[in-house]
């Protein structure tokens, strides 16, 4: 009898979740043709080695290239040195470091803004910026084309939601137009779309909420760096600075590090620090990301060459995509998808220009919308008139190939 029941109790059922994950058909296509989770060898600049073979990266976000800056890495070492490896716990258990407060002093000054939170995550950052304002009663308007990081904070408050059509003024006046104006609102949008490469037409925007009781909130993080006067970011290169309530965005992108960030009036940064999940449970940001991502600011701000360089790569990068008939979706930005319209395609092209030493981003439904498969690409200032020569040979053998 004992020994029956031993037997009975050393048997592991096996759930149905776990059945479920095991038998998951995306998964398995998935590992089939791995067009995710490579794993590079090493790094130098824009170049990359997977499985031993030397690759130019064409996916990364490093848009200025600041990420191996000499006085980036000179930054991080010191920090390293002083705070050692981590934070070790949230700012409202752990308290925050003198880092914290100087990154955070040099993005306000730098956005013209009161107030800036900073996180270990850009993700945690736009997951808070929504998270912390959208309550039950409130209304969150949202273009349908935003990152998942908004939609979590949005899914996470109790707030009714209401998606427009993508950079449609004309949607959103629609949509606006069914609701109360005395309903409290907040809108919901990207400065820079980075599957799409699009510039928000934040004036219009700002025109279609008058008189409707409604904050905004940007997500900024491919705009930082890139557009405005020395970077500074969407709004300031369309003229609305100070005229976004809320600017969330990320410092693994032009700032070449790791984290994230919540900026805006103080009153708003401060009520956040106060209700946030992902603010108040989260492991705060390290001193080398504090470090590398504040150094990395004041060399955008010092050297405006990289800026220069970046632009002058995506206009020869555009130029000669489109000399090859290659629908761009309209990007206006570093970030440029390069649209198959089919998953196959999209697939095989990709593979394409990695036999020719080019590496990519695959994007498929449901990241794109149907029929909108693509490749993603983004320039970057350390691409050099080498770099984007092999880049035009492995385009021109990708499309002779597949298309």
């Amino acid at each position: 009898m004992l020994k029956h029941i031993a037997k009975l109790l050393s048997v592991k059922e096996e759930s149905s979740i776990l059945k479920r994950c095991e038998a998951d058909e995306s998964t398995k296509l998935r590992h089939k043709y791995a067009p995710y989770y490579d794993l590079f060898d090493r790094q130098e600049g824009s170049h990359v080695w997977l499985n031993g073979k030397e690759l130019i990266l064409l996916s990364s976000s490093d848009y200025l290239g600041l990420s191996d800056h000499p006085s980036v890495i000179e930054a991080g070492k010191k920090a390293l040195e002083q705070w050692g490896a981590s934070s070790n716990g949230a700012r409202v258990a752990n308290g925050g470091r003198a880092y914290h407060r100087e990154l955070e002093d040099a993005l306000a000054q730098f956005l013209q803004v009161e107030a800036v939170h900073v996180h270990a995550a850009g993700y945690l950052s736009c997951m808070s910026a929504v998270q912390s304002f959208g309550q039950r009663g409130d209304l969150i308007l949202v273009d349908r084309n935003v990152h998942s990081s908004l939609w979590s904070g949005i899914h996470s408050s109790l707030a009714r939601v209401e998606k427009f059509s993508h950079n449609s003024p004309a949607s959103l006046r629609k949509v606006l137009s069914y609701e109360e104006a005395a309903t409290p609102k907040m809108l919901v949008f990207e400065g820079v779309y980075s599957m799409e490469g699009h510039i928000a037409p934040i004036p219009e925007f700002l025109e279609a909420i008058q008189g409707q009781n409604t904050m905004t909130l940007m997500d900024d993080a491919h705009g930082l760096g890139v557009l405005g006067r020395e970077g500074r970011g969407t709004a300031h290169h369309l003229g609305v600075n100070g005229q976004v309530d809320l600017i969330c965005g990320s410092l693994s992108k032009s700032l070449g590090s790791v984290g994230g960030f919540v900026a805006g009036p103080r009153c708003l940064i401060e009520y956040m620090r106060t209700h946030s999940k992902q603010t108040l449970f989260s492991a705060a940001l390290s001193g080398v990301q504090s470090a590398c991502a504040l150094e990395a600011l004041r060399v955008l701000q010092a050297e405006p060459q990289h800026i220069r360089r970046l632009w002058a790569n995506v206009e020869r990068y555009r130029e000669f995509l489109l000399d090859l008939e290659l629908d761009l979706w309209n990007s206006e930005t570093p970030a440029v998808p390069i649209v198959l319209g089919d998953k196959k395609k999209a697939y095989y092209f990709r593979q394409a220009l990695l036999e020719k030493g080019v590496y990519t981003t695959l994007a498929i439904a449901p990241a794109v919308p149907p029929k909108k498969e693509l490749i993603r690409t983004s320039i970057s200032a350390r691409h050099t008139d080498a770099d984007l020569d092999r880049i035009f040979e492995a385009f021109k053998f990708a499309v002779r190939k597949v298309l």
